[in-house]
């Protein structure tokens, strides 16, 4: 915002020079100040954000009536959202769903360069997925940076820029209308409410600050009735969290999720310890079931869901000092936070 602000201030301070009348130039000149800021960051920004476009195959069921037999018959599924290239060398952050079972995947760039895109990996806890643009050109990919999503107020100007109902490069204006959003869609949310008017097709793409820097991926949107478009009520997920996802799917394929092993119970105002996972950091710690979680890092806490995102941001391998009330004791215990462990299903077990 501060760029805008100074634009806004310069341009008052020239009108109260000429002598305009007060109330109409003030208005005028701020509402021009503002139009400037916001296009010359969708010139900044636009270069950064792709269209996905993805292909799968799928089965639907036809009856041979003569015979009674049943037949698979494949077709061809299309799909398409949109993404943001997160660096020059071509990784684009997006959702999960938007390439959900993409057997092919297509990018193509604002200035209507199509490529062939990897998936990398994706995390359906969060949503998120991270694609690599295929090319044996030498180039650097324009890109978006990331702002802080913590430090985004709300009230605070965001735009949200996409491929909503196939419309490339369009982008709306609104603002945060909160924080800290959950709407159980998934397993962990802590999402950005905005006013943005986000819809289909817009998905995986970023939620931009008046900064010009990326702070959301528009995710999900609230509808009503038989009503699939916005409504004004639109969800992103922290740019925060998503690049802590991206940054581990890039390097190890996977979200390597940071975790205690705890299962938890909200009872009012206070979180209590249901059950300690067997060989977890919790259990090394001594946490037992039927703890009160207190306290995280001096956080103090009173729903499961501040201590999934006080345990979130922390890598894996950081110290972390949980306070908790047991038998009318308060008691510090300190753990080192691991990378949550792949599900293992009996069939597979060695």
């Amino acid at each position: 915002m501060k760029g805008l602000k100074k634009t806004a201030l310069l341009a008052l301070s020239a009108l109260l020079l000429t002598g305009a009348p007060l109330a109409r130039a003030v208005s005028v000149g701020a509402a021009k100040a503002m139009s400037s800021a916001v296009a010359d960051i969708v010139e900044r920004a636009m270069p950064a954000v792709v269209v996905v476009r993805t292909e799968s195959t799928g089965y639907s069921l036809a009856q041979d009536w003569m015979f009674g037999r049943i037949y698979r018959l494949p077709e061809r599924l299309a799909g398409m959202g949109s993404g943001v290239i997160i660096n020059k060398e071509g990784f684009v952050l997006t959702n999960g769903h938007v390439v959900d079972g993409a057997q092919q995947i297509e990018v193509v760039l604002n200035d209507q360069r199509k490529y062939s895109a990897t998936l990398v990996g994706q995390d359906p806890q969060t949503d998120l997925a991270v694609l690599r643009i295929n090319t044996t050109e030498k180039t650097d990919f324009p890109f978006l940076e990331m702002g802080d999503s913590d430090a985004l107020r709300v009230g605070e100007f965001v735009m949200a820029i996409g491929s909503p109902f196939s419309l490339s490069s369009s982008v709306t204006l609104g603002i945060v209308s909160q924080k800290g959003r959950a709407i159980g869609a998934l397993p962990y949310e802590d999402f950005i409410q905005t006013d943005a008017a986000v819809n289909r097709g817009n998905s995986g793409g970023p939620l931009v600050d008046m900064d010009g820097k990326m702070v959301g991926i528009n995710t999900i949107i609230q509808t009503t009735g038989y009503s699939q478009g916005n409504i004004g009520i639109s969800f992103a997920i922290p740019i925060n969290l998503a690049s802590e996802v991206a940054q581990s799917i890039m390097r190890n394929g996977r979200w390597q999720r940071p975790w205690i092993g705890i299962q938890m119970e909200d009872t009012g105002a206070r979180v209590i310890i249901r059950r300690v996972i067997p060989h977890s950091p919790a259990e090394a710690a001594g946490l037992q079931s039927g703890d009160i979680i207190a306290a995280i890092n001096e956080n103090a806490i009173q729903q499961a869901r501040e201590v999934q995102r006080l345990i979130m941001s922390q890598a894996p391998g950081t110290q972390v000092t949980i306070r908790v009330l047991r038998d009318g004791n308060t008691i510090d215990l300190s753990l080192a936070t691991e990378a949550m462990p792949l599900p293992k299903f009996p069939a597979f077990e060695e």
